[in-house]
């Protein structure tokens, strides 16, 4: 059976603009082409080769895609594995919109009580803060492995914490892949190892601001601290420091509206 190319767009549901275009990307070839008038007729297996495109054009394959799936399948079973890997990858993609969605939630609600509010419940402050006994697990990284570093620390030596736990950055700027950072426990005693280093932070004057709500939002907090340090001249010493007053459990994560972070600057005197 031949059919004409309005023929086979009807019965295909593809347009005839685009089954020019997979003729052009030798995506769809029609059966024949007449040499004098140019028109393209389509066959049977023509119309297999077509079904195959519509269901994987449906589900978001690119043309290039599409074009090396049919190249390389020669069965329904192949185009089968191909399908399930595709569904592995738009399941990634649907826990990553969660996760943005649940994020874009929490600043959301965090900046219309922060404008209902009308005004700041923590102010920045200068003060000395002492010399600690800590046990740190410095990392490189991705910010949110931190929590990695902390749950080494807390099997280790959760026992002997005396403190808030801190996390030290000893970046002076924002790094995505390979971040230098410090999960720390502040200790009353305990022996570090190759990994833990078991020590002694400095103590000394510092810039210090605490922030409520969730930890996308220290971004508002940082630039106050930034802007009191350079009005005034001072010059901020690395690492930069966060104690965390307040934030998610081993077990519950709590409301992230009420975490509170103290966001420590030291600063050369």
């Amino acid at each position: 059976m031949k059919y004409s190319i309005g023929e086979f767009s009807k019965i295909t549901s593809l347009t005839i603009k685009s089954l020019r275009l997979y003729h052009e990307k030798k995506l769809l070839i029609p059966a024949h082409v007449d040499d004098f008038t140019g028109y393209r007729y389509y066959n049977e297996v023509n119309f297999e080769t077509a079904r195959s495109i519509k269901i994987l054009k449906d589900f978001d394959f690119t043309l290039a895609e599409i074009k090396e799936i049919l190249d390389e399948c020669d069965s329904e079973g192949d185009i089968i594995i191909q399908l399930e890997q595709k569904l592995k990858l738009v399941k990634r993609k649907i826990n990553r919109y969660n996760e943005i969605s649940a994020s874009l939630e929490s600043i959301i609600q965090y900046e219309r009580e922060s404008v209902m509010e009308n005004s700041e419940q923590f102010v920045i402050e200068e003060k000395e803060i002492e010399t600690i006994l800590i046990a740190g697990y410095r990392m490189k990284g991705k910010y949110q492995d931190v929590g990695r570093g902390f749950s080494l620390l807390f099997k280790k030596l959760g026992r002997q914490t005396n403190g808030k736990p801190i996390t030290l950055y000893y970046d002076g700027e924002f790094k995505e892949e390979d971040a230098d950072f410090e999960p720390c426990l502040p200790i009353r005693k305990g022996q570090g190892d190759e990994n833990i280093s078991v020590r002694e932070l400095k103590g000394g004057k510092c810039v210090a601001l605490i922030h409520k709500g969730p930890y996308e939002t220290l971004t508002n907090s940082y630039k106050k601290i930034y802007d009191y340090i350079n009005e005034r001249g001072y010059k901020p010493m690395l690492p930069t420091r966060e104690v965390y007053l307040k934030g998610p459990g081993m077990i519950f994560k709590g409301n992230p509206k009420n975490y509170l972070t103290e966001i420590q600057m030291m600063i050369e005197e």
